[in-house]
């Protein structure tokens, strides 16, 4: 075989040359499979973390998910808005996920309420239409999953910034975490308050202008953007706030706790 050098000249390259070129490339590519397959190994054998507000991951795995949270944490912005579309692009039919926590045959919407633990442990007991009465806004996303879907979808509801300040919850706003969970408490999740308190994320009580379905988390849910959809909690019942990680249902089967986009 030929081939021009560098120089535009043409040299012979015998087969000898194009096997051992061959054998170089195989070798490489082998043992960059080794190395790999060697590391799952090592790490797949390793401890696994003491169960707590996380669990179900290896100690080596869990320590790797806490250092990408800091350096998600450092470069979070309120400036970093995630995109948005004109609601014409938003699904018609949004997929359904999961239904831990709103799977419950003989929930009463009418019957709902949003209890909210002050810092003090007095609470708010909130109706929808308590909610529906503040200011309204909407937000038409690519909601992701970390299934690997995502889907552009339109939800209106209140910011949780507007929530706050017009309970009064700014001091509550200053602990580090907000804790939420579904009324029969099977589902619940941890936020990091930033991330709480970013003006994108809604407590969400429509679905492309339509009072939520059943299976979307009726009667009211959130929708935070800058996170993967196991954070968007259906039919919120309680909100808490503290300085301590709250309980997280998927971080305790080995999932990021964090889990930021």
């Amino acid at each position: 075989m030929k081939k021009p050098d560098k120089n535009g000249d043409i040299k012979q390259v015998t087969q000898k040359q194009i096997n051992r070129r061959n054998f170089v490339a195989f070798s490489i590519f082998a043992g960059f499979n080794a190395l790999v397959y060697g590391g799952w190994r090592w790490l797949n054998n390793s401890a696994e973390e003491t169960a707590g507000v996380t669990g179900g991951a290896k100690k080596l795995l869990r320590r790797a998910l806490n250092k990408d949270e800091l350096v998600f944490r450092n470069a979070f912005s309120n400036n970093h808005l995630v995109q948005t579309y004109p609601k014409s692009m938003a699904a018609k039919e949004v997929r359904v996920n999961s239904e831990i926590g709103i799977d419950d045959k003989d929930f009463d919407p009418a019957a709902w309420s949003l209890v909210v633990t002050k810092k003090n442990g007095a609470k708010l007991n909130l109706s929808l239409k308590d909610i529906m009465a503040l200011p309204k806004s909407e937000i038409v996303f690519d909601f992701k999953c970390v299934e690997g879907w995502d889907q552009i979808s339109h939800w209106g509801g209140v910011k949780f910034t507007d929530f706050i300040a017009h309970y009064n919850l700014q001091e509550e706003s200053l602990m580090q975490y907000v804790g939420m969970a579904t009324p029969d408490k099977t589902y619940y999740i941890g936020l990091d308050m930033p991330s709480a308190l970013h003006p994108q994320t809604l407590l969400a009580y429509e679905m492309n202008g339509q009072l939520l379905k059943v299976q979307h988390g009726q009667p009211l849910r959130l929708i935070i953007p800058v996170k993967y959809g196991i954070k968007n909690l259906k039919r919120i019942g309680t909100i808490t706030f503290s300085n301590e990680r709250p309980p997280d249902y998927w971080a305790e089967q080995g999932y990021d706790y964090y889990s930021g986009l």
